[in-house]
């Protein structure tokens, strides 16, 4: 196959995987530096897309019902309304050479075929691979950290030895520990997002704290992260701030009712990626499994997770940041599931077991404020 001059891209659906597929995009812009990139995505990452290694982004039609007599259509038969709609777009800004499918679902194959793409790459895998001109074997779930799938499908690339995992680089571990140095040093956030209006950090010291997350097998108690912010309140003094969508709203009212822990709302201020210059300058961030964690991470804070059912050999947040995870191995961990279904007092119980003390204790020796 010759070289592509068009490229599309259907990327992940997911901040954090959009995030850890920054090693991919760096490296298939390496591959095709005249090529034209677009990416095709859905609307709530359009703002975590990397603008300095791709040319143009697409999102995809929207799912809605556009008239009345369309609401009692079988959510199936909207759905493939959408898509139908978003590889009409795809058409008309094509021709495209190549296509890339970093999800593995049928439907973005599915989106590749309808939008007339010459030579389809993705995994073999939801009963796709006939959709596909270049079908990769094996489950790209259970095939190592997420990152590193997302490179496998740059056939031809090769990483000169170094593993996706240390893309970033590996900080020391002590003080007479070099590190590992890493192919990119650091995220170049505004050439990444020009376009977006990052909020300015708060003027005095100040550690950030994300407590949401889309699953509640995923998510730390609010009381805990209360008993979290009363000991950095009352130990270092410094400012909390809360950060989420709008759906971490609630929350985020629930933290604000104890004056004494010190904590700002600054939920649902915008798009993720307008709190870059908030994480870039923070002492540290906690944070649940989440996109929020991916995105502390890429913007370079020191990021401690409290993590849940997922699997972080999977799934760990990279980026040049320090990040830390504090998890408790049960006996189902980790399960991967976003509803947890042990009952009564095992219910939960991987999150139920990280006390605030020793998050608080991890922070101090593993982040080293």
């Amino acid at each position: 196959m010759k070289k592509p001059k068009r490229i599309l891209i259907r990327s992940p659906n997911w901040i954090g995987d959009q995030v850890l597929a920054y090693p991919f995009f760096y490296y298939l812009r390496e591959m095709y530096p005249s090529a034209h990139i677009a990416v095709s995505c859905v609307t709530w990452v359009e703002s975590v897309q990397f603008l300095h290694l791709v040319d143009e982004v697409i999102p995809l039609a929207p799912l809605f019902v556009a008239r009345m007599e369309d609401s009692v259509l079988p959510m199936w038969v909207q759905k493939a309304r959408a898509l139908e709609r978003s590889a009409v777009r795809l058409r008309e800004r094509g021709p495209w050479d190549l296509g890339i499918c970093l999800p593995h679902s049928f439907s973005s194959a599915w989106l590749m075929f309808r939008s007339n793409v010459t030579q389809r790459v993705g995994y073999r895998s939801d009963g796709r691979g006939f959709l596909l001109h270049q079908a990769i074997d094996g489950d790209p779930s259970h095939s190592g950290h997420r990152s590193e799938t997302y490179v496998r499908l740059l056939l031809d690339h090769r990483l000169n030895k170094k593993p996706v995992t240390e893309f970033w680089g590996v900080p020391p571990a002590h003080d007479l520990d070099p590190g590992i140095p890493g192919v990119q040093q650091s995220f170049p956030v505004e050439k990444a997002w020009p376009n977006v209006e990052p909020l300015s950090p708060p003027s005095q010291p100040y550690w950030v704290l994300a407590p949401g997350s889309n699953a509640d097998s995923r998510r730390w108690s609010i009381e805990k992260f209360a008993q979290l912010a009363q000991k950095v309140s009352s130990q270092k003094g410094w400012t909390g701030v809360i950060v989420g969508g709008v759906a971490e709203r609630p929350a985020a009212a629930r933290l604000m009712e104890d004056p004494s822990l010190k904590l700002i709302d600054w939920t649902g201020r915008g798009s993720v990626a307008t709190y870059w210059k908030v994480f870039r300058n923070a002492k540290f961030s906690v944070c649940n499994d989440s996109g929020l964690a991916h995105v502390a991470a890429l913007c370079g804070s020191a990021v401690q997770i409290i993590w849940g059912a997922g699997d972080p050999k999977k799934t760990e947040p990279l980026g040049p940041g320090r990040v830390r995870i504090l998890f408790s191995p049960v006996e189902c961990w980790p399960c991967e599931s976003n509803v947890c279904d042990q009952l009564k007092e095992k219910n939960l119980e991987c999150l139920k077991n990280i006390q605030p003390e020793a998050v608080w204790e991890e922070i101090q020796s593993g982040i080293r404020i």
